[in-house]
């Protein structure tokens, strides 16, 4: 099974699981999902999730100057995007449950 496949379906969830934490920019939430086991998640995947879901409301952004380069955009999570993240968790225990009975044949 090809894991990158599977990423795109819950880039979504594992972005607002990151940033509701603490905030990050766009590199930094790169690091902690790869730190987090998602190894195959690739950089442009990650930013363009996070200017998608900063167009969708559910993160805010804000910038940080650098002493040592460039300013930095740090995302957050606003209201909108936490009960996003909620019905996403909701949706994820289910369907993972579902998952977790077909393979082990206990689906009846």
């Amino acid at each position: 099974m090809d894991a990158t496949q599977l990423l795109k379906g819950v880039l979504d969830v594992a972005v607002l699981a990151v940033v509701e934490t603490e905030d990050g920019y766009g590199y930094d939430v790169v690091r902690r999902l790869r730190g987090a086991g998602l190894t195959e998640v690739g950089d442009a995947s990650v930013y363009g999730t996070l200017r998608r879901l900063y167009s969708a409301g559910a993160l805010t952004s804000y910038v940080v100057p650098s002493e040592e380069g460039p300013h930095r955009k740090y995302y957050g999570i606003t209201d909108q995007g936490r009960g996003a993240l909620t019905e996403q968790r909701v949706q994820w225990s289910e369907f993972a449950g579902t998952m977790e009975r077909l393979l082990t044949g206990a689906a009846a």
